[in-house]
């Protein structure tokens, strides 16, 4: 095998992809990076029931979103890249089906004719033993001549892995250490199903061999097969690879990151407008750290620093406060000209794209402080380009006695006004309210509510500036004429 660091991310295309899968792609992109590495796609389709090409694309979309660029895999959902092609396990049956002839006629594999029937019964009895349920053997030594009248009455068989039945099997793994696993306790495993294909658990035993991989990195969910693919690789004379399995994802209340808590999938965080260096930082800090418990990393910070050793054992909880503060941060570190290229979706979803009115880039510039998201951006800045709409708290604060005087008064004080500039506003219209003996905030409070029907927003005179005269005036006149 290999001494160069090779690591893979091989999901099933059987849905979208996850907060976990998108985590363990990171960690795999990120140890392949900082080692000098190769990073592999791989796609796990094994399951022919469920997989989907739709979900091939949504994975490979989410992928490229976060920005994990892979080495080797699929170009889309019918093509690869690389030099052990194919990357989608469907297509690799005939080399599966090799090594299979080879653990059968070695005597490590055999035929079982257990019906699902039969399974489930062993499963019931085991349940109601107290016995970990798992399959009990009973075709492992069966003759060739029990063989052949099983089949001569139309039995279909899958094939079973034979586990050594006594001593242990250790996985070391760099996050957990050692991890003994008694072969008693084990089960034969199904390595070839009763449709005449692969299992997942046979598959990825060989194509992490062929493929060279050197690290598994996974989420612990995948431990308790690990024995089983550990004896596989040793029934077929190979070295294992290096395995790291991750801790849990929980939800803020401690259960198991879910629907319930909110989005789920990488596509649902790309459109409520997170960022993609976010997820990547984010994500990065689910189960791992460094010694300075820093939060915010660049790429380069996190390529460098980011170690297997690091990741810790108990589950990581999944903070959605936290991500969208981290999103806030990196958002005002954007500078506007790119935040407006990101915002485009949404811009344009929300009609603002071409429209008539200020810069675009002073208005966003104006409530850059503000956006936590990109998907607040065209509700933030919407009123500059759209007619006002006023909130209940606005048509509360024009009822005021008085404001229709106020807005009519200012529009005669602005009308001619120059330079019409924040500073030189923000001295006129308090000089207005010394000359009508009223407080500012008898003043500010019209004045922001006519020309954007809303209570709060932008620093006040710096808006009037960017809307510009015709658009203020035009707004004050349609403010007070709504009153009575």
């Amino acid at each position: 095998m290999t001494t160069k660091v090779r690591t893979r991310f091989a999901p099933s295309p059987t849905g979208f992809l996850h907060i976990g899968g998108a985590r363990t792609t990171l960690y795999n992109w990120l140890y392949a990076r900082r080692h000098g590495g190769a990073f592999v796609l791989r796609i796990e389709d094994t399951d022919e029931v469920r997989s989907t090409e739709d979900s091939v694309t949504a994975i490979l979309r989410s992928i490229e979103w976060l920005g994990l660029n892979w080495d080797e895999g699929p170009v889309d959902e019918k093509t690869d890249k690389g030099p052990h092609s194919p990357y989608y396990q469907m297509q690799r049956v005939a080399i599966y089906r090799k090594h299979l002839d080879q653990l059968i006629k070695e005597g490590k594999a055999y035929r079982c004719y257990c019906t699902k029937e039969e399974l489930d019964e062993m499963r019931r009895l085991a349940q109601l033993e107290k016995r970990p349920p798992r399959y009990d053997g009973r075709c492992r030594a069966l003759t060739d001549a029990q063989r052949a009248a099983l089949e001569a009455q139309g039995k279909k068989f899958s094939i079973r892995f034979k586990m050594p039945q006594d001593g242990v099997t250790i996985v070391d793994d760099v996050i957990r250490g050692k991890v003994h696993f008694e072969n008693n306790l084990q089960q034969d495993l199904v390595i070839w199903k009763t449709t005449d294909g692969p299992t997942y658990n046979f598959c990825c035993v060989i194509d992490d061999h062929l493929m060279e991989i050197t690290h598994v990195t996974r989420g612990d969910e995948h431990l308790s097969n690990t024995p089983s693919q550990v004896q596989i690789y040793y029934a077929l004379g190979w070295t294992p690879p290096v395995f790291a399995h991750l801790s849990m994802i929980l939800g803020p209340d401690g259960s198991k990151l879910s629907k319930r808590h909110g989005a789920t999938s990488v596509l649902e965080y790309r459109d409520q407008g997170y960022l993609p260096h976010t997820m990547r930082n984010y994500l990065a800090l689910l189960g791992w750290s460094n010694s300075e418990s820093q939060q915010l990393f660049t790429d380069a910070d996190l390529i460098s620093q980011f170690d297997l050793a690091g990741c810790q054992k108990s589950p990581a909880t999944f903070d959605t406060v936290k991500l969208q503060w981290m999103n806030g941060e990196y958002i005002r570190q954007t500078p506007v000209a790119e935040l407006i290229e990101l915002a485009k979706p949404f811009l344009e979803k929300a009609g603002l794209l071409g429209l008539p009115g200020p810069d675009l880039k002073q208005v966003v510039a104006l409530e850059h402080e503000k956006f936590k998201l990109l998907s607040e951006i065209p509700t933030l800045i919407e009123f500059f380009y759209k007619p006002v709409e006023f909130t209940p708290k606005a048509d509360k604060v024009l009822q005021a006695p008085g404001a229709k005087d106020v807005l009519l008064g200012l529009v005669e004080a602005l009308k001619d006004f120059a330079p019409f500039e924040d500073k030189a506003l923000e001295t006129r219209i308090r000089k207005f309210c010394e000359e009508k003996g009223l407080k500012p905030g008898q003043v500010f409070h019209p004045i922001r509510t006519a020309v954007s029907g809303r209570t709060e927003g932008p620093t006040l005179f710096l808006m009037l500036e960017i809307m510009g005269r015709d658009m203020v005036l035009a707004r004050l006149k349609g403010a007070a004429e709504r009153l009575k």
